[in-house]
């Protein structure tokens, strides 16, 4: 797993290559689940239209845990897309990870904290604007001395946490997970002794990587709903 990345350089600025090329496949994979799940409706769903109305659902579940509808019910677009594309993110590198040279080309987006901290980053600026758009930048602005005005410092070193923790805690479990799995991977070419003794935990440890990519997408989407609960909620 000690890969280096494929770059390229734009308008003076260096890419990541990879990182690139997985966020698209990511975005176009949750594109066509969106279309298949959403044409054709039917009064009685099957296939697709019944996966995306019973994801609907999940997701409403997780606002209405977080706020009242009246308030939430906007942020339900918000909550399918972060589900399912982190999901879909975190499930790419799971099957196989594909290096040329140095260089690791196929992974999961969401290994990389770049990325995830790209997306902690825009769910808590999105929080305060939806704050600002909500309850006016008078009452947004003194949710920061609430319930004292002391509190000030520690409302800002809060939303660094935040950001941080949640960009972090996505990083780390999907990072870990490939690393392990291309120890095991490793290991299995070693020898066909290794490969039969390898098999099985790498097996067992990828059907473990989906539980685990799988429960991050619910906690990054239910943290998210948490916190535009925190800001947009006068309750909160």
């Amino acid at each position: 797993m000690n890969h280096g990345a494929p770059t390229f350089d734009l308008f003076g600025l260096t890419f990541n290559t990879s990182n690139v090329m997985m966020i698209t496949i990511a975005s176009v994979i949750v594109f066509i689940i969106a279309v298949l799940g959403s044409r054709s409706l039917q009064m009685r769903p099957t296939g697709m239209q019944n996966f995306m109305e019973w994801l609907i659902d999940f997701v409403k579940g997780i606002i209405n845990s977080t706020m009242d509808w009246k308030t939430g019910g906007r942020f339900l677009t918000l909550g399918l897309t972060i589900i399912m594309y982190i999901f879909v993110s975190n499930m790419l590198g799971l099957p196989f990870a594909i290096a040329i040279g140095d260089d690791l080309w196929w992974k999961s987006p969401t290994a990389d904290p770049t990325i995830t901290l790209t997306l902690a980053i825009m769910v808590v600026v999105l929080t305060h604007f939806y704050a600002i758009k909500v309850k006016g930048a008078k009452s947004y602005g003194s949710d920061f001395f609430k319930p004292m005005k002391f509190m000030f410092p520690l409302k800002i070193i809060e939303e660094f946490a935040n950001t941080l923790t949640l960009g972090l805690r996505l990083y780390g479990n999907i990072y870990a997970g490939e690393v392990l799995l291309g120890l095991l991977a490793a290991a299995g070419t070693a020898g066909i002794l290794s490969g039969v003794l390898s098999f099985v935990p790498m097996l067992v440890w990828q059907g473990f990587s989906v539980f685990v990519g799988t429960i991050q997408a619910f906690i990054f989407t239910m943290l998210t709903m948490v916190y535009m609960a925190h800001k947009v909620s006068d309750e909160h």
